[in-house]
């Protein structure tokens, strides 16, 4: 079994959304004075790796703490498919992976490995990424997909400032996980994944520790 961590390090300086807060980690208590160290945390529920809940874009949406356990872990479908800056992923490219692969299953996990990750540090990271075109976004939920992964800051496009495809997905009750790293390391098709987010009440979203998990011979 080989374990493969997804998640980005949350720093002080991890980039984050323009006009988000940058995490500060605040020096509470230490051994000399306390006896132990502690520290405050202070950042956006939507830092590095996270998970948008549907209440994150729809008024009657489920909540973080409100995600049944079964939905966060299972089996994935990996689709690598370079894109570029503002690069669609579109129905048809969908339906060329199944014409390949075979036809993605109802309630499926899907995970887009696009390469965009290697411009974290990039100043146009967060607005020129690629994502999902709403026909992509419509065929998902035709399959009645569970939880839909990137590595991209955002699951729409960067230009796109009123998060369609958030919206669509949301609606549908359909989980979104973005900022995902290292899936250029699964080298399979399909994997087990388990991606954890805070327990967080009434959050829209959750940082997550997510990992995939390859199972060897």
């Amino acid at each position: 079994m080989k374990l493969i961590d997804l998640s980005l390090i949350i720093s002080q300086s991890i980039p984050t959304f323009p006009g988000s807060p940058k995490p500060q980690f605040i020096l509470w208590s230490t051994l000399k004075d306390d006896g132990y160290n502690l520290e405050l945390l202070f950042l956006s529920s939507h830092t590095g790796t996270h998970l948008d809940a549907p209440y994150h874009f729809v008024k009657n949406g489920i909540k973080i703490h409100q995600i049944p356990l079964d939905r966060l872990l299972g089996n994935a479908i990996l689709i690598k498919i370079k894109k570029g800056k503002n690069q669609s992923i579109t129905k048809n490219d969908l339906v060329s992976f199944e014409k390949k692969y075979g036809d993605i299953p109802k309630h499926s996990s899907i995970i887009f490995h696009t390469g965009w990750q290697k411009n974290l540090k990039s100043n146009f990271y967060f607005i020129s990424n690629p994502g999902l075109s709403e026909s992509a976004a419509a065929y998902l939920v035709s399959r009645e997909i569970n939880l839909v992964g990137i590595d991209s800051p955002s699951i729409d496009l960067g230009k796109d400032k009123i998060f369609r495809v958030h919206k669509i997905l949301a609606k549908n009750n359909i989980l979104i996980v973005e900022n995902l790293s290292n899936l250029n390391k699964i080298s399979s098709k399909q994997f087990d994944f388990i991606i954890l987010p805070l327990k967080l009440e009434d959050a829209t979203g959750s940082p997550v520790r997510a990992i995939a998990i390859q199972r060897t011979k």
